[in-house]
């Protein structure tokens, strides 16, 4: 199957079945947004839930969390992965918008990741559903599901598969792309054992084609 065919059913398939795909992470504004993806990192969105309204509550804004120590904010996050570090990013993320960005979360990509606790795929995140921009964020998720149905080719790193999911779906859809595959991943396409008799897109998937092949 050629690649601009199998990249054709599968967004034709999610947007007929998911024509709405948004995050997980409950938020109101784009603070409250880099709070929880900094949090969500190797810790699962429904764990993030719960941490975030007790920490937004004493501390709502950069200033209140900039003005923090970090032992105040570690006693909210405690039950997430790494409380320590991001404890510490929190912190210092919150400084720096104070005062380099006078409290707005910026839109661009480069600009975003010079606040400490932002790497690319956050920062992606953050440019994608606040501002709307084509921008693909690529977690584990994204990275193994793209790779498994044959989205992506012998990518190496998240930003080679950035690079190559980019290329070939539309600007428009690319935020939408990114909770597809997220979703998809969490709860069909999972890691060790991948639903595929409940999958909508095994007809356009390499695993499954090559699984058929194997079985044949």
């Amino acid at each position: 199957m050629r690649k601009t065919e199998r990249y054709r059913g599968i967004i034709k398939y999610f947007l007929r079945h998911r024509p709405v795909a948004e995050t997980e992470l409950i938020y109101t504004d784009p603070f409250e947004l880099i709070v929880a993806v900094i949090l969500s990192a190797q810790c699962t969105d429904k764990r993030v839930n719960m941490i975030t309204p007790g920490l937004l509550k004493h501390f709502p804004g950069p200033k209140e969390m900039a003005d923090a120590s970090t032992d105040e904010i570690l006693e909210y996050i405690k039950s997430c992965s790494y409380p320590n570090s991001k404890a510490l990013y929190l912190k210092s993320m919150s400084e720096v918008l104070v005062k380099d960005f006078k409290g707005i979360v910026p839109s661009d990509i480069n600009e975003l990741q010079k606040l400490p606790g932002v790497g690319r795929k956050t920062a992606n995140v953050i440019a994608s559903v606040i501002y709307n921009h084509p921008a693909m964020a690529v977690d584990t998720h994204v990275f193994r599901v793209s790779a498994r149905i044959g989205l992506t080719n012998n990518a190496k790193t998240p930003l080679a598969a950035e690079k190559q999911l980019t290329a070939n779906i539309p600007d428009e859809l690319i935020p939408f792309a990114h909770h597809w595959l997220i979703l998809h991943g969490r709860y069909v396409c999972k890691a060790r054992k991948p639903l595929c008799n409940e999958c909508g897109i095994k007809d356009y998937c390499k695993y499954y084609e090559t699984k058929l092949k194997k079985s044949e």
